[in-house]
Formats: C-alpha cells, sequence, structure tokens
C-alpha cells in the first residue's frame, strides 16, 4: 500500500532515534525562572525554535492541537470572537475552542484568494464591526492544497489588525514547508504574526512534538495553559532530541516531498475529470472527484481497493500528502491509481 493520508505518517530516521539514547533529561514539569522546566534538552529545543522563528521565546507541547489551543487561551478569553479561514484546520478539525463545553468561542470567517492568501476586505470588513478577539491564519493552508502563505500577505493581515489592536496567531504546522516553497526562512514568515504554532512531527519526521512561539509574556501565558490542558511532561528531552536533530537536518529536504508531489500532480492533471484544487506548491495535493460522479468516501474506498491510502476531507474533496519515505516512483504510482479510478467511472 502507498499511504498518502498524512505527513503525520512520516517516520524518524535511526540518527534521530539515536540522540534520545545521549540526550540530557530532566523534569520539564518542575519550573523556575520564566516558568522553564530543569530538562536542558527541551530548554535547548525551545531556545532553537524561538531563533528559527525569530520571536523571544518558545514552549513544546505534545502536539499541534495542543499548541493552537494552548496559543487561543493565552491571548482570548471563552466567549471570545476568532476571525478565521472558513477552511482553517483550527476550526472544522480541531474545533475544541468553539465547543460550548470547553472553549465557548465564536468562529467568524474569510475567504481566501485562489493563491491561499487571506481576502484582506472581509478581514477590513470584520475588524469594521468590531468584536473581533483574535485573528487566526493557517501556512500553509492545508485544506486548499497546502497553498503557502507570503510574507506580503502575513504582513497585510497583521498590518490590519495591529491597527485595529487586534493580534494574530498563526497555525503553522506545516510553516517550514512553507519557507521552503517560497524560499525564504520561517522568520521572514513569523516576523508579521504575534505568535506562532509549527509541528516536528509532520514533514520534519519526529515521533512527537510541537512548539509555541511569541514574545516572552505570552509564552508564560500558553505555559500556563499547557499546564491546565496535561501538557507539561516529564523528561520530555527525549521528544525535544529527535527535535533538534529534525530542525538541523531534515528543514532543506522537504523540498524533495514538494517535487514528488508536483509529479503527481502533473500525471493528475492529464485526466478529464479529475481537477486539482489550487496549485501545488508544496506537499499536499487535493483534488475533487464530484464530476466523477462519486463521494469523497466511496473514492478513498476505491484507491483503497487499487493500493493508495488517501482520505476525505471537508466531506467533498481528497487529499494526497506526501512526506520523507514517499519516492517519486510512489507518486507516479499513485497518479496511475487515480487514472484507473477515473477510467472505471467513465
Amino acid at each position: 500500500m502507498i499511504d498518502l493520508r498524512s505527513d503525520t505518517l512520516s517516520q524518524p530516521t535511526p540518527e534521530m532515534l539515536a540522540t534520545i539514547l545521549s540526550a540530557p533529561l530532566g523534569d520539564d514539569d518542575r519550573t523556575h525562572a520564566l516558568g522553564r522546566g530543569e530538562d536542558s534538552t527541551v530548554n535547548a529545543l525551545e531556545d532553537m525554535a524561538a531563533h528559527l522563528t525569530g520571536k523571544e521565546a518558545a514552549v513544546l507541547v505534545p502536539s499541534g492541537t495542543m499548541g493552537n489551543t494552548a496559543a487561543v487561551l493565552a491571548q482570548v478569553h471563552p466567549g471570545s470572537a476568532l476571525l478565521v479561514d472558513e477552511q482553517q484546520h483550527l476550526m472544522l478539525s480541531e474545533p475544541y475552542l468553539f465547543d460550548d463545553a470547553f472553549g465557548r468561542m465564536v468562529a467568524r470567517t474569510y475567504r481566501h484568494e485562489a493563491d491561499g492568501a487571506p481576502v484582506l476586505g472581509d478581514i477590513e470588513c470584520a475588524l469594521a464591526a468590531g468584536g473581533i478577539d483574535l485573528i487566526c491564519v493557517e501556512n500553509t493552508l492545508n485544506f486548499a492544497g497546502g497553498a503557502p502563505l507570503s510574507a506580503t500577505s502575513l504582513s497585510a493581515v497583521a498590518k490590519l489588525a495591529h491597527a485595529a489592536g487586534v493580534r494574530v496567531h498563526m497555525d503553522g504546522a506545516r510553516i517550514f514547508n512553507a519557507a521552503v516553497a517560497l524560499g525564504v526562512d520561517v522568520a521572514t514568515l513569523c516576523q508579521p504574526v504575534d505568535t506562532v504554532m509549527f509541528c516536528l512531527s509532520k514533514g520534519l519526521s519526529a515521533p512527537v512534538g510541537s512548539l509555541v512561539c511569541g514574545d516572552q509574556e505570552t509564552i508564560l501565558r500558553v505555559r500556563r495553559a499547557r499546564k491546565a490542558l496535561g501538557g507539561a511532561m516529564r523528561q520530555a528531552g527525549i521528544i525535544a532530541a529527535p527535535g533538534i536533530f529534525a530542525l538541523t537536518h531534515l528543514v532543506d529536504r522537504l523540498a524533495e516531498d514538494h517535487e514528488h508531489a508536483r509529479i503527481c500532480a502533473d500525471a493528475i492533471a492529464s485526466l478529464k475529470r479529475t481537477p486539482i484544487v489550487g496549485t501545488v506548491s508544496t506537499n499536499i495535493v487535493v483534488i475533487d472527484p464530484w464530476p466523477l460522479g462519486v463521494d469523497a468516501a466511496r473514492y478513498c474506498e476505491l484507491a483503497a481497493e487499487r493500493g493508495l491510502l488517501i482520505k476525505p476531507v471537508m466531506g467533498t474533496l481528497v487529499r494526497l500528502v506526501f512526506y520523507r519515505g514517499i519516492t517519486a516512483d510512489d507518486a507516479r504510482a499513485a497518479a496511475r491509481v487515480l487514472a484507473d479510478i477515473e477510467a472505471s467511472l467513465a
């Protein structure tokens, strides 16, 4: 089987796993100055993450979901209104902040352009109407085909937000994919926003972990929210050490995943009734099976019968995600499966 359901399926390298054996460990929840713990490996990872994103401080969390949740809770309160992209992962797949039994927040939405950039007019109108407490952006924009948001686009959003006294949080789960695709450093993409979360466990291939980065005062509040959510850990250096390896050695190779996604997309483009959503710039290809007369769930069943595991998204679309361990030949084989499905549904 070729498994393209998500880049969370990436596996750590032997060298990455070896770092666990020699990592200095301590109790990350036995905190001292600036709320930091006694695990020096965790502290080193957090310092690295802050430096790479150009922020004052960072905190390690077990997952991207917890990272986004803690970052938002650190900046607004239950009942607050969040302005989010209408296809934002934080709202559609991780809706805990908007759950009446938990975050009790209100979601207001803006649209995005074909290239994934937020529609500034929507944001401007929402801010003018008032009542917005935080703006959230996503980079790359997952369900829009992994579209990378440029620094120019992010700066325009932040300018509008900050002029209205509103902060901006970026779900940067795949921010390193965005940076590689755009040919800029991560700090450039993070500079306009107030906080950013990024994942170690997707394309970067680490087994566990995400980081939230921002100014020191906000990160102290994120640490408090992390504690409340059960995310304070003990000898978390066994998570941090692979993360340090990933950030040191595996960022540039994300370009391979982007190339494999393009190989697959180029082959799909020759099909007559299997349209691609957006422009493939990173490691995600999203297709619309509707012209074939089947829904997304059935389409994925047909793919699985032919040796390809893929995933429905947003109820009607289908996503293919490329990551370390998926080869160019796998990408071509995946496209052949989709071609066979189209032919079978003629």
